[in-house]
């Protein structure tokens, strides 16, 4: 068997192991990746990156119905799915490209293959070309998460498919019953739907977007249902039964058939058949347990990503990657601040959040101020004939700090960095005031909001 030596061996080249990978190089460090699918990761290959291609096709194709608002008269265009697909693919497969030309740019050594932790400074990995074992003073573990399913329903890739399936499949159903509201669940809904396909939602919680403060998911179902896209909350899946015709839904207030189900209830990390055991390193909740500088119990072993806790976001991932690298180095790096981590769903109109959502904020014991405001007010919105949504703001009364954000709307996921790197500087609501917002914007929607809760509102 062969051994390799470098300062670094990185398991997993999602978001948070390619950015580690490529920091560490910059530190001046060698650096290998192990990876046994493409680099990139799931996130790159199989989720945030052909899924928000896909929403782009399904943003044209809604453009297109609406072409006469525009004074543009189609008539008969075709919206080929497959050709959706294919377009994600071509996407997903470039950014893959990119990171292997990163990799050779920065003298990482990638090692195609599957990644098993055999010490604290040994990885063994099992390829077509063999079996290798990588040596190295340090240890990054960044192996992502994968789908989760209900219990006793089994993910198919067929009648019952995931995420993962989804952004592969070519075919598009005439039914389709999305288990699971959240990030995921909507954005395929929107997708789907755009293509003409019967869209049912079911989510056990009260609300779809259950994360989300309540204003922003009760306007989407609004906004879903005149889309004719079905939400149904409060509802347990009881059973789910596959045969040749289709897919029939059991839950505790009835039956649905559908041609397919996706499954979006959410990811697991991937922690087992990866060596913690070996090592007897801790686990929580299915999550590795990690220090501040993202170290696990085990001295030398360092883990970030999905494995290392919620929330499962690529974003958090890199920033986590940077982290991990930067202490291996020996430089003292800055923690995460996970309560100033972005929230994006990208379905139409998209969805963005930091910090509180105004209930948890009253429940941490907040005296708050809200401003909000909406869409339908702002000049750029009204021309882009998108103005579905609202920029909310929520702040403490006494002192201005912003607590919490909550983004409905056009490019809400782009908005919504000016309120993450407010919160970085410890900015309040009359500093947000003082900085000029260029006309006409979006983000004039963010300085409204932020007017409104100090009473000053202007365009409202």
């Amino acid at each position: 068997m062969a051994t390799q030596k470098f300062d670094v061996v990185v398991v997993g080249t999602g978001p948070g192991g390619y950015v580690s990978a490529i920091r560490c190089a910059q530190l001046g460090l060698s650096v290998a990746a192990v990876e046994d699918d493409r680099p990139g990761g799931v996130c790159l290959n199989w989720g945030c990156i052909p899924t928000k291609a896909l929403l782009r096709n399904a943003e044209v194709v809604h453009l297109f119905a609406r072409a006469e608002e525009f004074g543009i008269k189609v008539s008969g265009f075709q919206a080929d799915y497959a050709e959706a697909v294919r377009r994600s693919r071509r996407v997903a497969d470039r950014m893959a490209k990119g990171v292997e030309f990163l990799f050779r740019k920065n003298k990482i050594t990638l090692v195609p293959g599957r990644g098993v932790l055999r010490s604290a400074t040994a990885v063994e990995v099992t390829g077509a070309a063999g079996t290798t074992t990588l040596e190295g003073r340090a240890v990054i573990l960044a192996t992502g998460s994968e789908p989760r399913s209900i219990p006793g329903v089994t993910i198919d890739e067929k009648r019952v498919i995931s995420s993962n399936g989804a952004v592969r499949n070519e075919g598009r159903p005439a039914s389709l019953v999305i288990i699971g509201a959240g990030a995921v669940g909507v954005e395929f809904a929107d997708v789907y739907s755009a293509y003409g396909t019967t869209v049912t939602l079911l989510e056990a919680l009260p609300r779809i977007v259950p994360i989300e403060d309540e204003e922003v998911s009760t306007q989407l179902s609004r906004i879903f249902a005149r889309r004719k896209i079905e939400a149904k909350t409060g509802v347990k899946v009881q059973s789910v039964t596959a045969s040749d015709k289709g897919v029939r839904v059991t839950t505790d207030s009835g039956t649905l058939d559908a041609e397919q189900v996706l499954m979006a209830v959410g990811r697991a990390a991937k922690v087992k058949d990866v060596g913690l055991d070996n090592l007897g390193i801790q686990t929580e909740k299915n999550f590795v347990k990690v220090s501040p500088m993202m170290e696990t119990s085990v001295k030398g072993v360092y883990a970030i990503g999905d494995m290392a806790g919620a929330p499962l976001l690529a974003h958090k991932a890199m920033a986590e990657g940077v982290v991990a690298a930067e202490a291996i180095a020996g430089k003292s790096p800055r923690p995460v601040d996970y309560t100033n981590v972005p929230s994006c769903t990208y379905c139409r109109p998209q969805i963005a959040s930091i910090g509180l959502t105004e209930a948890k904020a009253k429940e941490n014991g907040r005296t708050v101020t809200v401003g909000k405001f909406p869409f339908t007010a702002s000049g750029k919105a009204v021309a882009l004939g998108d103005t579905d949504g609202f920029v909310k703001v929520v702040a403490d009364k006494s002192t201005g700090e912003i607590l919490g954000v909550h983004i409905l709307g056009p490019e809400a996921t782009e908005m919504i960095h000016e309120f993450a790197v407010g919160r970085t500087l410890e900015a309040t609501l009359e500093e947000i005031i003082h900085t000029i917002h260029a006309h006409p914007t979006l983000s004039e929607a963010a300085l409204e909001a932020t007017l409104g809760a100090l009473g000053q509102a202007i365009h409202l």
